[in-house]
C-alpha cells in the first residue's frame, strides 16, 4: 500500500501472512528490503487478507483510521531510512540502533523503536504498554510530537487533560513513567540536553496514585468461595480466583502457565513472568498445595495429568508470547466480569483477579505473619517493597483502631 524505493533500499507497508492469529488475522509491518536482506517492523495493527486488500480504497472513518496509523508507522521508518540514507551510512545495525536510541527529534517514532524492540525481545506486556501509552500521548498532541516541545508545562497540561476525561492519577502516573523512560534514553543517546529533560524536583513529579482499598477481610473471603448463583461458570471463575488467593496470590499471567510439573513434594514451584527478564536471581517462588487448591484443580484442571501439561487448559503451549498474553488478558476479563457479578450481590467492592494478591498479602499481616515471609511469599525483591504494597490498603484497620480510643 505504501511503498519507497532508492538507492537498493525498499520501505514498504505490507500484510505479513507467514503467521496467522486464531481470528484468521495477519499483522500488518513495515519490511525494509537491502541487498536482498529483509527486516520486520510491526505498526501495531492485525487485518484480514479481505481488509487489507479494500484498505487503499475504502471510505469508512474506522478503516481510514487504520489506514493512517499504518501510514504513520511507515513514514517513521522511511524518514530513518534516509536520513542514513543522506549520510551514506545506511544499514540493518545503523536502522535499528537509531531506531532503538531514539536518535530523531519525534516522541512517536521513539515509542515505535521501543515498540518494535520489545516485539522482538517477545515482552508482549510490555509491548502492549508502550503501546497503550503513545495512543494516550497522541490523541492529546497528534502524530509528530517533537522531543524539544515537550516540557514541563507539557506535561501538566497532559497530566490535566486526563484528569478532566475522567483518568486517575494511577494511570496517568504508568504513562507518564513510559515517557520518562524513553526521554531517559534519548537523553543517554544525546538527542536532548540535560536542561531540556522536564522531569525532577523543581520541574515535573510524576504524580502517584493512592490506589483502591482492595484487600479483603476473611468474612468476605469466605462469602465469596460460597457464593454460587446456580450457574457452573461463575462457580468457574470463583474457584480461579480463590485457587489465585491460596497460591500466594499468583498473577492470573502465571496462574495459566503452571504445568503438572510444576507440582513436587506438596507444594507448587513458580517464577513470575514479571520479573523473570529483569530479576539477577531467577528464585522460584513455593505454594503449599492446600486440599482447597487439589478439589480445584480436580474440578477445572485439565484432565490429562502428564508434567509437560498446562495444569489449567487455557494455553496449548504452541503461542506465540503475544498470543499466550491475548489468553491470559481474556482469561481475566471474563473472570472480573463475574467477580464483578459476584461484588455486587455480596456489597463487596473492586472485587477482581488482583484483589486476590492483595488479601493473600494483607489476611497473612494481619495475622501476625511476618513480612520476610510475605515477602518471600509475593517474589519481591526486597521487603521495602512488601512494606509499601502493603501499607496504602490498611487504612480502614486504622479507621477501626481509632474508634477504639472513644469506645466508653
Amino acid at each position: 500500500m505504501f511503498n519507497y524505493s532508492h538507492n537498493g533500499i525498499t520501505v514498504a507497508s505490507i500484510l505479513d501472512t507467514r503467521r496467522g492469529t486464531k481470528d484468521s488475522n495477519f499483522p500488518v509491518k513495515i519490511r525494509v528490503t537491502f541487498f536482498r536482506v529483509r527486516k520486520y517492523y510491526s505498526t501495531g495493527k492485525s487485518l484480514s487478507v479481505a481488509e487489507w486488500e479494500k484498505l487503499p480504497t475504502t471510505k469508512s472513518h474506522v478503516w481510514s483510521e487504520t489506514k493512517s496509523d499504518i501510514q504513520i508507522s511507515f513514514d517513521k521508518v522511511k524518514e530513518i531510512v534516509q536520513a542514513l540514507e543522506s549520510e551514506t551510512a545506511f544499514s540493518f545495525d545503523a536502522l535499528n540502533s537509531r531506531l532503538g536510541k531514539c536518535v530523531n527529534d519525534s516522541l512517536n517514532t521513539a515509542f515505535y523503536a521501543k515498540i518494535t524492540n520489545l516485539e522482538k525481545e517477545e515482552r508482549p506486556g510490555t509491548q502492549i504498554y508502550y503501546s497503550t501509552a503513545l495512543k494516550s500521548f497522541e490523541k492529546f498532541a497528534g502524530a509528530n510530537i517533537q522531543f524539544q516541545d515537550i516540557n514541563s508545562d507539557w506535561l501538566k497540561g497532559y497530566e490535566k487533560e486526563m484528569l478532566k476525561d475522567g483518568r486517575s492519577y494511577t494511570t496517568i502516573g504508568m504513562y507518564m513513567r513510559a515517557m520518562r523512560a524513553i526521554l531517559n534514553e534519548a537523553k543517554r543517546a544525546g538527542t536532548i540536553k540535560e536542561n531540556q529533560y522536564p522531569f525532577g524536583r523543581d520541574k515535573y513529579e510524576i504524580p502517584t496514585g493512592s490506589g483502591r482499598k482492595l484487600a479483603l477481610t476473611l468474612p468476605q473471603i469466605k462469602s465469596i468461595i460460597t457464593y454460587t448463583d446456580g450457574n457452573q461458570t461463575t462457580e468457574r471463575y470463583r474457584d480461579l480466583w480463590f485457587f489465585s488467593y491460596l497460591c500466594n496470590g499468583i498473577n492470573f499471567t502465571d496462574l495459566v502457565r503452571l504445568k503438572y510439573a510444576d507440582i513436587r513434594n506438596g507444594e507448587i514451584s513458580y517464577l513470575r513472568a514479571k520479573t523473570l527478564r529483569t530479576s539477577k536471581v531467577k528464585k522460584e517462588i513455593q505454594a503449599i498445595l492446600t486440599p482447597e487448591m487439589a478439589a480445584i484443580i480436580k474440578r477445572w484442571g485439565n484432565p490429562i495429568m502428564e508434567p509437560d501439561r498446562f495444569i489449567f487448559p487455557y494455553l496449548v503451549g504452541n503461542e506465540t508470547p503475544m498470543e499466550a498474553k491475548t489468553k491470559s488478558h481474556e482469561l481475566i476479563r471474563r473472570t472480573n466480569k463475574r467477580l464483578k457479578e459476584i461484588g455486587t450481590a455480596l456489597k463487596i467492592d473492586s472485587l477482581s483477579t488482583y484483589s486476590a494478591r492483595h488479601s493473600f498479602a494483607t489476611v497473612l499481616k494481619r495475622s501476625g505473619a511476618n513480612i520476610a515471609f510475605i515477602s518471600e511469599s509475593l517474589g519481591h525483591a526486597d521487603q521495602k517493597t512488601t512494606e509499601n504494597y502493603l501499607a496504602s490498603f490498611e487504612k480502614e484497620e486504622r479507621i477501626k483502631n481509632a474508634a477504639l480510643l472513644t469506645k466508653f
